[in-house]
């Protein structure tokens, strides 16, 4: 069985981050193992949530999977809350990638044109340094702004803008850009995927929903990396990955208490199970 170690946080009521991946990568038929990076009660949309900072036993965790010549075939990072922890990654890179071995990295870090509370354009710029170490890299239109130093544009932008943008993207180093959040009319929203080796850009748009969700860029990334080691081509796992994402906020929005705070993927999972 295919093996990923996931670095993220664990928010214990929101489904995002590990509390989807684990799920998710699973129901691929591939083994999910983790190296959280923080415990929150919930995730960061509630109020008063509580926090605890995991950094300090990062080294030991990963010391004792060397010791036990433990390896991944992916490593899979998201939410990454400091420039220490980004450090710690490019030596989780350096001791497990390699190889056979696939680094994917979503830069989560900002949306809607803003950074997360918290993070900086240094921040922006290291996450940038992380993202040339890594094979397949998954930002949004926000996180790609600030990692090239651009302007962030909303709307009105151009076939040939994305274009320009996912090369740019590419020269930071990593192979395969995948970028999310892409819409060019009211109706479609899709995604454009990037190889730099055979310079191909494929296109796919979906059902632009009515509302959004948290967390909904964490199961994208899931499904993506679960694919990918699966070996799925590149365009087939964003298809997938974007498939999988509507279908879980259609299956949402189906009720008419439907959760705020995460969309009803559980409902949906089977679209894993089955996929070939």
């Amino acid at each position: 069985m295919k093996r990923i170690i996931t670095v993220q946080d664990i928010s214990c009521v929101g489904k995002c981050s590990l509390t989807v991946a684990l799920p998710v990568i699973s129901a691929m038929g591939v083994e999910a193992c983790v190296l959280p990076t923080a415990v929150l009660s919930t995730h960061t949309a509630f109020k008063g949530f509580t926090f605890r900072d995991l950094t300090g036993d990062l080294s030991a965790i990963t010391k004792h999977w060397l010791q036990e010549k433990i390896s991944f075939d992916a490593v899979y990072t998201g939410y990454l809350g400091s420039f220490e922890q980004i450090n710690l990654i490019h030596q989780l890179i350096k001791d497990f990638g390699g190889g056979s071995t696939r680094v994917i990295v979503d830069p989560c870090m900002g949306d809607n044109g803003a950074l997360y509370s918290g993070f900086t354009p240094d921040f922006a710029r290291a996450m940038a340094g992380l993202c040339a170490k890594a094979d397949v890299i998954v930002p949004n239109l926000t996180e790609a702004s600030f990692m090239l130093g651009e302007p962030y544009i909303a709307e009105g932008y151009t076939k040939e803008y994305i274009e320009e943008m996912l090369k740019k993207l590419a020269a930071l180093g990593a192979r395969r850009i995948v970028l999310k959040g892409i819409s060019f009319d009211d109706k479609k929203l899709g995604i454009a995927c990037y190889d730099s080796q055979t310079q191909k850009i494929t296109w796919y748009f979906h059902e632009k929903m009515p509302q959004s969700f948290h967390g909904t860029g964490d199961i994208f990334a899931s499904v993506l990396t679960g694919a990918l080691v699966r070996g799925f081509s590149l365009d087939k796992a964003c298809r997938l990955a974007a498939d999988f994402v509507v279908e879980s906020i259609r299956a949402t929005l189906s009720h008419k208490d439907y959760n705020w705070y995460g969309v009803d993927f559980e409902s949906v999972l089977h679209m894993l199970t089955v996929v070939e």
